[in-house]
């Protein structure tokens, strides 16, 4: 095990990384926000396990950073890369204070949890792209669309001058034509 953590500055969470992650591994972001953890919930004082998604093998999916889960959760994930196995010391007022979880947390209960980072992904719908890669590629598309509807006018343009110049041929060769029957000895 690495050294601990501290957190939050207040000692308020403290983080003891277990097993790192791959050196090129991703962690949450704005653009990857949606985490994916095993975990098992230990209370400190009785060292008994109140929650866990071990047994079951499951897991427990929830957004960093929208308040979906107590504050040294969002606080440690942020952290965090895939892969990554931690444990997390948790204060009561980054835990759930003093109301507690009734009646498996009970009041002002220092947890710990061993927490692995198993994936981080986007929200429903969104894509693998930042924001700003995002904005660049839709304003890539306008700049294509632009030059295409450039394009598109002046085949348009070209296409009329065609017409025109093919007009004004025809129309001297009708006027040739004119001019030519006139003079052929035809009588009045």
């Amino acid at each position: 095990m690495s050294d601990t953590i501290d957190l939050t500055g207040d000692g308020g969470v403290l983080k003891t990384i277990v097993r790192h992650a791959k050196p090129d591994a991703i962690a949450p972001s704005e653009s990857l926000p949606l985490v994916d953890v095993h975990y098992e919930g230990i209370l400190a004082d009785t060292g008994e396990v109140f929650d866990t998604t071990r047994e079951d093998n499951t897991v427990f999916t929830f957004e960093v950073g929208k308040g979906s889960v107590i504050k040294a959760w969002d606080v440690a994930l942020r952290t965090m890369k895939v892969g990554e196995v931690a444990k997390i010391t948790c204060m009561p007022e980054y835990a759930y204070g003093s109301a507690g979880s009734p009646p498996e947390v009970p009041p002002d209960a220092i947890l710990i949890f061993e927490v692995e980072l198993v994936t981080c992904r986007p929200r429903r719908g969104a894509s693998l792209s930042s924001v700003s890669d995002e904005r660049a590629r839709l304003e890539e598309l306008k700049k294509q669309r632009e030059v295409a509807a450039a394009t598109k006018e002046e085949e348009k343009k070209r296409r009329e001058e065609a017409k025109a110049a093919a007009a004004a041929r025809i129309q001297a060769k009708l006027e040739a034509k004119k001019g030519q029957g006139k003079g052929k000895g035809k009588g009045k």
